[in-house]
């Protein structure tokens, strides 16, 4: 059996004092950012977090309130403000009607926070009649390792964080993007290029990985295949205004070279239709010069002309797995983490085609 992981072990294995560690890892300051993330980042390297009952100072496991047989108790959805991660999003707001539609089948209550600050976050985790938190997109580690840190039960929904441990629930995005990818090289596609920020979210490098997969095997069979950083074009964003000007400024210059990729295949939706109204305004047809898909399957993306071809992302089922999983974990705390894919769907529209012959390369 090994042996438990100290604050001695991880204060001698960083060469500072036990007093840092353990100011550090309280969350109630007296040490820097930069050391504090150190700390972390030690501790989850030695396997500090993963232990049993490792970190719960404030309140042990077995205090925290239990199922009722009756009554009303509720859940804390925590979705910060941030990357329009909003109630009135088409992408988070469906994640957060499928935890409430979940919660109200089960008789439980729901609080909704936004706070970002580690220190005005503290009064909503008084665990009385509070049964476990859910976290919805991405949620900074200080906010994450306080839940920790007092022991309540929680499960992150299209975000995770290599340091603190818990259950997630994703999309398959890697499948998804590799059937994508894979559908395109059927239709004679071989100048494919990716479109989107892989340090945005894990679900953006997710997507990537799946794309870069399915040319790499093709590249093994037909060497006229491109891969590298010609493939790859990073736009920062939220709405497809602002990735419009970076894609139509990246199109002319390939234009110019004669080097335009015949498919482009964006992280999302909101890329998606940046990239399609930036090769229109260009004069660029498409799908008959360039296909183009998204991900997601937000409103917009068949409302548009042409229709966008995307990955239908179930976003209401995703939040009602993620309370299933919220429960189980409650019920049986000492099981191992857990991370759920739930497919995509692929949905074929007018955005995508056959490769014209005389744009083949």
């Amino acid at each position: 059996m090994s042996k438990k992981v100290t604050m001695q072990q991880i204060a001698d294995y960083l060469g500072v004092s036990k007093f840092v560690v353990s100011k550090a890892l309280s969350g109630k300051g007296g040490v820097s950012e930069a050391t504090q993330e150190r700390v972390i980042q030690a501790a989850s390297q030695l396997g500090y977090f993963s232990q049993k009952n490792a970190y719960v100072k404030t309140m042990k496991l077995e205090q925290l309130p239990k199922i009722p047989a009756a009554g009303k108790q509720s859940v804390l959805v925590l979705m910060p403000n941030i990357r329009f991660q909003t109630k009135e999003s088409l992408y988070w707001g469906r994640i957060l009607d499928g935890i409430a539609s979940r919660l109200e089948e089960g008789g439980y209550g729901m609080v909704i926070v936004s706070e970002q600050s580690v220190d005005h976050f503290l009064h909503f985790l008084n665990p009385n009649g509070i049964l476990g938190l859910i976290g919805v997109g991405e949620i900074s580690t200080p906010l994450l390792l306080e839940v920790h840190r007092i022991g309540l039960p929680m499960v992150l929904v299209d975000h995770e964080d290599m340091l603190i441990p818990s259950d997630t629930v994703f999309t398959n995005n890697y499948e998804s993007m590799y059937r994508l990818t894979k559908h395109l090289i059927g239709k004679g596609h071989t100048q494919l290029c990716f479109i989107g920020d892989v340090n945005y979210s894990r679900s953006f490098k997710d997507r990537f990985l799946g794309f870069r997969s399915a040319l790499e095997e093709q590249i093994g069979e037909v060497s006229r295949f491109a891969i590298g950083s010609e493939c790859y074009l990073p736009v920062e964003g939220f709405e497809h205004e602002q990735f419009l000007e970076p894609i139509k400024q990246w199109a002319m210059k390939r234009i110019k070279a004669k080097a335009l990729p015949t498919a482009l295949l964006c992280a999302n939706d909101m890329i998606g239709i940046g990239a399609v109204k930036a090769l229109q305004e260009l004069g660029v047809s498409v799908p008959e010069e360039v296909s183009v898909t998204g991900y997601d399957n937000i409103d917009d993306s068949y409302r548009m002309t042409p229709a966008l071809t995307t990955v239908h992302v179930p976003k209401e089922a995703l939040g009602k797995r993620a309370v299933d999983r919220l429960i189980s974990r409650i019920e049986s705390k000492q099981e191992p983490m857990e991370k759920l894919l739930v497919a995509g769907e692929l949905l074929y529209r007018e955005s995508t085609g056959q490769v014209n012959p005389a744009l083949a390369r």
